[in-house]
């Protein structure tokens, strides 16, 4: 059986322990239960399944029934606490700690320079930008950003997208994009792409009045939808992103930095069709 730190759900470990111990010898749900002290004979089988959740005083007594112990039982406590988490504060929390763990032991299981791209602004505006100004210093770069940002965090941030694979370093103060783009687990990404969209979505709010209008395109529209309606919406505001940054790829004389935010949201609940006689 594989390693717990290549895991990122409590209950596919449980599943995958389950299943081994079976193929191994006898061993049952009911004898699972028992180790972990439960007295349902199936509720760590419906904990798997998902229709139940492992609670936090349960977690010690089912990592010891697995044999989990030292920095095994506290990853998978940091999975119990992911997998149950209702907050982003508290999924990324989890997150990190497994990161650290999982370094600390030398395996990689979840990717922790999406959070740290995601977490500003900076980042993403500042590695498009950098290439426009090889031989610029920090200070350069940080003038030209519209939002505040010091010097010293562009030296940070330069550092940071050469160290990760998002910038390569070409010569003194010149920078080049790479291919790479921001990959990371399934769990982690969501979670740090909420926090980008929340602060892009906020410098949009302040774009309205600090820009004019030959600088900057606001537009939307207010419509009633069913959900085949919204699908489509959905694909064809994604392929239209790709072909804005198709367009954008075709130049090579870029001299500015702009972000465009698509946004499609619920303004009232769902309006349950009345029967009519």
């Amino acid at each position: 059986m594989k390693s717990i730190l290549e895991y990122k759900d409590y209950r596919a470990y449980m599943q995958d322990y389950y299943d081994y111990r079976k193929s191994h010898g006898a061993f049952s749900w009911r004898e699972f239960c028992k180790l972990a002290g439960f007295s349902s004979p199936n509720f760590l089988k419906l904990v798997c399944t998902g229709q139940s959740s492992l609670s936090k005083i349960k977690i010690t007594p089912v990592a010891k029934a697995m044999g989990l112990v030292g920095y095994e039982s506290e990853y998978f406590k940091q999975l119990v606490l992911f997998g149950n988490a209702e907050t982003d504060s508290t999924k990324k929390a989890a997150l990190l700690e497994m990161e650290k763990i999982a370094l600390e032991h030398k395996v990689r299981v979840v990717d922790a320079d999406a959070f740290q791209y995601y977490e500003s602004w900076k980042y993403p505006v500042i590695r498009e930008l950098a290439p426009m100004m090889p031989g610029a210093r920090p200070r350069d770069i940080a003038e030209e950003c519209k939002e505040y940002v010091s010097a010293e965090e562009v030296r940070d941030i330069l550092a940071f997208l050469v160290k990760a694979g998002f910038l390569k370093k070409d010569g003194d103060k010149i920078y080049s994009q790479t291919e790479q783009t921001v990959i990371g687990s399934k769990e982690s990404i969501p979670i740090a792409i909420r926090a980008m969209h929340k602060e892009m979505g906020s410098m949009a709010v302040r774009a309205v009045d600090r820009y004019s209008a030959n600088e900057r395109f606001i537009t939307g529209a207010t419509l009633g939808v069913c959900k085949d309606a919204y699908d489509r919406i959905v694909e064809e505001v994604s392929n239209c992103c790709k072909k804005v940054v198709a367009i954008a790829n075709e130049y090579k004389d870029l001299n500015q930095v702009y972000r465009i935010n698509f946004q499609l949201f619920p303004c009232t609940g769902k309006v349950k069709e009345e029967k009519h006689v």
